[in-house]
């Protein structure tokens, strides 16, 4: 997946945000199972990578809630 930046996040539609979002908490479970068997991983700073990229989007969804409310 190629890395999220802050503005390409806030480009996207909610449910394009959401599909990401679920793509990306896929993804790290891999990586988790991958890592737990034993099996490491071919780039270890990709949990890094993935978790920030997760936190972006979740903050970004956070400020927008109440502009949605207002």
């Amino acid at each position: 997946m190629v890395r999220l930046t802050s503005k390409d996040i806030r480009k996207l539609t909610p449910a394009e945000r959401q599909k990401n979002l679920d793509d990306l908490y896929d993804e790290m479970s891999r990586i988790r199972i991958e890592s737990a068997t034993g099996g490491g991983t071919q780039n270890p700073y990709r949990i890094r990578n993935v978790r920030r990229a997760i936190a972006r989007i979740l903050t970004i969804q956070h400020q927008e809630e109440p502009e949605a409310s207002e």
